[in-house]
């Protein structure tokens, strides 16, 4: 019964790679920790948990820093980074998922053509901080899919 859980964890994780309101790393995390907890923590041990954790603040923390350095790289402002994450919300909320490629784009560029007036700048912007959200997303999928593939490892 543990495995299922585990199982639906990973899945809802995975699906959070993709979509910004569902924290992935940490479900994934969750799902390894309650099955080495309902196990006794003897075949997922207190190493693994801990390896797993420290998989999970790297992926946080590179996904931060890569919409940042996206932005930042292309020449924007912490206001664009705010567009971009708003921008992402909101296009998710619009468009559905083809609004979490639109929406950082749009968000970005928006709040730095309306700050600077510059719509080349604004544009450049606006791409960076789509390559910076896709480069973290891409980064974030391999590392839960590491984190997933080494459980399976371990129990198996």
């Amino acid at each position: 019964m543990m495995l299922i859980i585990t199982i639906i964890l990973f899945l809802v994780g995975l699906a959070g790679t993709l979509l910004p309101f569902l924290p992935g790393p940490f479900l994934v995390w969750l799902g390894v920790f309650i099955y080495g907890w309902a196990e006794g923590f003897e075949v997922v041990d207190g190493a693994h948990i801990l390896g797993q954790l420290t998989i999970m603040i790297v992926v946080f923390t590179v996904d931060w820093l890569s919409s940042f350095l996206g932005v930042k790289r292309a020449g924007g402002s912490r206001s664009a980074l705010l567009g971009a994450a708003l921008g992402l919300l909101v296009g998710l909320f619009i468009l559905g998922p083809l609004g979490i490629i639109i929406g950082p784009l749009a968000g970005a560029f928006l709040v730095e053509f309306f700050s600077r007036g510059d719509i080349d700048a604004a544009l450049r912007v606006g791409i960076g901080s789509l390559l910076g959200f896709l480069g973290g997303t891409l980064f974030k999928l391999i590392a839960v899919l590491t984190m997933i593939i080494w459980f399976f490892r371990v129990i198996l």
